[in-house]
């Protein structure tokens, strides 16, 4: 062969190998990364080729299908779908999908890896592909009647309910709330029932999932963290215990003295009498007693400071490090920096439930197969121990007069045994705006054990603002959710 030929073999060879090259990078380096490309519309007229698989409460769906025209043949449906919005989120042929939707799209379509044997067998068979089902942790009656307590306060508001025993969340509501049906499709009318949810046109932001996205002030909730605070670090050991509580108490560092609600029973009261009325002074000096770090340290054993996945992201609740002695103070009976989700405060009621173990919190109990054999199944997992068995208890008895002689009478259920902790928390410039309203409790079964623990939050913009406390607005709907579980139990 003569030179030029040679070069050219050469170049012809090298261009060859840079195809192939080319072609192997694209098959086999980049092949999951192209498929799944949002960009890529064959990967979308995939995902709607078929029937979504279901999203699964109680043994029943609150999914469903229908078809549409076009590239895209069906497109998702829910029932109750304001209801259950915080739990689902959304699949849309237009906007994409959002939480339990978007994090188990492969087993709900049916293109998840764990789901390729059985697809291999259907396309050999040529049976059409079909998608699994999520089985979650959810009691559909706690959710309804968390949704309808809500719905009926008006305003806006969420609750969050936990198994304290395994983590499991009964109950995610949040109000008000969206249908997700109206935009599940591609059709101009799709485009216009999304437009009207979003925060721009609606200043209520019907979209915001406020059990796990949004942090409020908890106000006098946070005092059972304060309180389990001083149990474990042996500032006080009993319930009965008087505290070094001088009233009225002027804040370290600044002339300010910190106001109780009304002339209640608080200097020197015991833990349990300063919990039962709700003491500001008696719960900010013992913050301020323990310290930034202390306090610090409590709050993150409870799961404060951190987001938490069950698997949706739950946004961090904050309690702030590098506080002087006042600013914990006011840290420490659930304001300043302090804040919370509706999903935290539950788990901290369920940590004091749970005798002082905190479970990590989940949603999805297992993901089904089309078969509905289980491909994966969520086990309990302990998450933390934020005080003793015997503190917790401690605490518990505390929380138990409460509701019994104090201010969460509202929650009390004949023959149940609730423990509670009510909470007004101010917002606003200069507290100008209306307060929150919490509740957070727990009910016990007659084996002395909690199937159920519940906080709730109701902001009312068109409440008087005298009328406005956690036992009064929120603990009503506490009670529903508890009752809810209970008669379940039963």
């Amino acid at each position: 062969m003569n030179k030029p030929l040679r070069r050219i073999a050469i170049f012809c060879g090298l261009l060859v190998l840079t195809l192939l090259l080319r072609d192997n990078w694209l098959q086999y380096v980049q092949a999951d990364t192209l498929k799944n490309d949002e960009n890529n519309r064959r990967v979308a007229i995939e995902r709607y080729a078929s029937p979504r698989g279901d999203i699964i409460v109680d043994g029943k769906a609150i999914t469903g299908h229908a078809t549409t025209k076009g590239d895209f043949k069906y497109k998702r449906t829910y029932k109750d779908g304001a209801m259950w919005a915080p739990v689902t989120g959304y699949v849309s042929q237009a906007y994409g999908a959002t939480q339990i939707e978007a994090i188990n799209d492969g087993i709900l379509t049916g293109n998840d890896d764990r789901l390729f044997f059985r697809n291999t067998l259907d396309m050999l068979t040529g049976k059409k592909r079909e998608g699994g089902n999520v089985v979650t942790t959810l009691n559909a009656a706690a959710q309804k009647a968390a949704y309808e307590g809500l719905a009926k306060r008006g305003g806006k508001g969420a609750v969050a309910a936990i198994e304290p025993s395994t983590g499991k969340i009964l109950a995610l509501a949040s109000y008000p709330s969206y249908d997700p049906s109206v935009f599940a499709g591609g059709s101009n009318a799709d485009g216009e029932a999304w437009n009207k949810l979003q925060k721009k046109n609606d200043k209520n932001d019907p979209m915001l999932n406020r059990a796990l996205r949004e942090v409020y002030p908890p106000g006098s909730t946070f005092k059972v963290v304060t309180a389990a605070a001083a149990l474990e670090n042996g500032l006080y050991s009993s319930a009965e215990e008087k505290t070094d509580s001088p009233l009225p108490w002027t804040m370290p560092g600044t002339t300010t003295e910190l106001p109780n609600e009304g002339n209640i029973p608080c200097e020197d009261a015991t833990l349990r009498e300063a919990l039962r009325v709700s003491c500001n002074t008696v719960f900010g000096k013992i913050g301020s007693d323990l310290g930034n770090e202390k306090m610090l340290d409590q709050a993150k054993k409870f799961g404060f400071t951190e987001e938490q996945f069950v698997p949706v992201r739950s946004s961090a609740s904050v309690f702030s490090d590098d506080m002087n002695q006042s600013q914990t103070a006011l840290s420490s009976i659930g304001q300043f920096n302090t804040a919370a989700t509706p999903l935290q405060m539950a788990m901290v009621t369920a940590a004091i439930a749970n005798n002082g173990t905190l479970m990590k919190p989940y949603m999805v109990d297992e993901l089904q197969a089309p078969s509905v054999d289980t491909i994966e199944k969520t086990d309990p997992q302990e998450m933390s121990k934020p005080l003793s068995a015997q503190n917790a208890q401690i605490l518990q008895s505390m929380m138990e007069t409460v509701v019994k002689d104090g201010t969460g009478a509202n929650a009390q259920i004949p023959g149940v045994t609730v423990g509670g902790k009510t909470g007004t928390a101010q917002h606003g410039v200069d507290n100008s705006e209306n307060p929150y309203a919490w509740f957070i409790s727990y009910a016990k079964g007659a084996d002395g054990s909690s199937p159920v623990a519940v906080a709730v939050v109701v902001e009312d913009e068109a409440a008087v603002r005298d009328d406005i406390s956690g036992g009064g607005l929120a603990a009503p709907i506490a009670k529903s959710v508890m009752q809810a579980v209970l008669n379940g139990k039963r």
